[in-house]
């Protein structure tokens, strides 16, 4: 019997190792079929994704703004922000890039003001600093924009306005702030330092609101020991009331008087915090969501210096490596700044000469002084670059036959510098830069768009210097 049990035992383990290959060639076969199954799926999900692509593409195309269901904006203010941005096509084609402008001439009052006075005020409004409706009048010294959004929000708000502006800007800003029902005062162009510089007048007539004579004599100096000038949120804000009674009192009577009665406010847009924090709030972050965070640079200009400030220390907040150049034109001191460190030479120092410092046709952007909102930019700034009146009027022409885009002079000076960041880096494989379409040619006819005005200023119109930058190598080509 012994070799029938070896026998049995022999055929037993034969039978094992084979019922072990049978199941190990099913394993490998299922996982050979499952591994082509799945491969055959993905195809078939992807191809029919791509066939209904194709279908769906022509009924429905892409929207620059989304409407939404059952939403309504409550007034004008509901429509400041949230622009669009926007693919500049000609200049993205021929450079390799994509060039994304913020079309902030789409805000209601027509420029990227509407978000620096709208904060401004509202600021003001919730420190109790003004209210509504009172007879309140909103100060402000300014060469038009920020001016026209300020007399727009008053407006809808319920304050009056009086601006004061340099008699040499564009006539259209002029007729815009009338039509807005606000006082308009046009003053010679001078230094920061002389007392009737267009800033200096709008606080002092502040500083004298309510009293009989509200007009300032020529030779006056400001009134900062005034009897009811109100403690503001920035030193450099002035409020003033007409108000008898102090804001400490027990009286409910004398507070609820002393809080209805007629303000000035001088909203002092080079100095005042609130403007940074307009677009450190909104315009960045605004940006960085269109872009979905993929933003190599962003390029501005600077008056007050708020917008690259407040969104350059955005984007840097939120990526490091985002480069932030600034665009200066003629006569600006910002350029000398960043590249050397020093705003000017001494002999051209505002206060030694009594002449306009920013000798330009470009508006709105150039200063020749360090604003507290300037000061914030500088430490992000890396990149400047010098624009000419011809480079930004070439600009402004380009972009009309090109892409049908009717831009000012501050856009065409930002755009321009756009190019030179490129090529400076010797980008051409996709880099985003972003910048601000800050207004619309509408405000500058009879300066900016005047090609009679501009032939008077030996300011040439030639459209070809455009195609001659687009043109030009490239460092990194040599």
């Amino acid at each position: 019997m012994l070799w029938w049990t070896a026998l049995s035992e022999h055929l037993h383990s034969w039978i094992r190792c084979q019922l072990s290959l049978r199941s190990a060639r099913h394993v490998f076969y299922g996982i050979l079929l499952g591994f082509s199954l799945s491969l055959t799926s993905q195809s078939l999900v992807a191809y029919y994704r791509t066939q209904r692509q194709k279908r769906v593409k022509p009924t429905f195309e892409p929207r620059p703004i989304e409407l939404r269901v059952d939403e309504v904006l409550k007034g004008v203010t509901g429509l400041i922000g949230n622009t669009p941005l926007i693919r500049i096509n000609s200049l993205s084609d021929a450079l390799g890039v994509e060039i994304l402008g913020k079309a902030e001439f789409l805000n209601p009052g027509g420029s990227v003001k509407d978000r620096v006075a709208l904060r401004m005020i509202e600021d003001a409004e919730h420190q109790r600093l003004l209210r509504p409706n009172t007879g309140s009048r909103i100060f402000e010294g300014t060469v038009g924009s920020t001016g026209i959004s300020i007399a727009t929000i008053a407006r809808a708000k319920g304050y009056e306005t009086t601006i004061i502006m340099p008699d040499d800007v564009a006539a259209e800003k002029v007729q815009a702030l009338h039509a807005l029902g606000a006082h308009v005062e046009r003053v010679r162009p001078a230094s920061i330092v002389d007392k009737k510089q267009y800033v200096n007048l709008a606080r002092d007539y502040a500083l004298k609101f309510g009293e009989e004579n509200a007009e300032l004599p020529a030779d006056s100096a400001p009134h900062p020991s005034h009897p009811h000038t109100l403690r503001s949120f920035s030193s450099s804000v002035v409020v003033t009331t007409t108000a008898l009674s102090d804001a400490g009192t027990t009286d409910s009577k004398e507070l609820e008087e002393y809080l209805s009665k007629p303000r000035g406010f001088f909203a002092d847009q080079f100095e005042n915090r609130s403007n940074f924090d307009a677009h450190f709030h909104g315009t960045g972050p605004e940006i960085w969501r269109q872009t979905n965070g993929r933003l190599d640079a962003f390029v501005s200009g600077a008056g007050t210096g708020g917008t690259i400030a407040g969104v350059g220390q955005y984007l840097k907040s939120m990526q490091k490596d985002v480069i932030v150049a600034l665009c200066d034109p003629d006569g600006s001191g910002l350029y000398n700044k960043v590249q050397h460190g020093v705003m000017y030479d001494r002999k051209e120092s505002e206060g030694t000469k009594r002449r306009h410092q920013v000798d330009t046709v470009v508006e709105g952007i150039g200063i020749n002084r360090l604003t507290k909102n300037v000061e914030l930019a500088l430490p992000i700034i890396s990149e400047a670059f010098r624009i000419t009146d011809e480079e930004a009027v070439a600009m402004s022409r380009y972009l009309v036959k090109h892409d049908g885009l009717f831009l000012g002079s501050s856009s065409a000076c930002n755009l321009i510098a756009c190019i030179k960041l490129v090529k400076k880096m010797g980008w051409k494989e996709g880099q985003r830069v972003a910048t601000i379409l800050c207004d619309s040619g509408t405000r500058h006819y009879s300066k900016f768009w005047n090609d009679e005005y501009l032939k008077s200023a030996s300011i040439s119109t030639n459209p070809d210097l455009v195609e001659e930058l687009l043109a030009s190598p490239s460092p990194h080509d040599a």
